[in-house]
């Protein structure tokens, strides 16, 4: 996702980029509560 960002110069790649690791903090924090 990271790389994908980077290579991102359109405004809407880079949003959709910001919100998978959004998602991907979320997610990583529900992992985290289940344990």
């Amino acid at each position: 996702i990271n790389t994908t960002g980077a290579k991102a110069y359109d405004s809407t790649i880079q949003k959709a980029v910001v919100q998978m690791k959004d998602e991907l903090e979320k997610a990583k924090e529900q992992v985290l509560n289940v344990l």
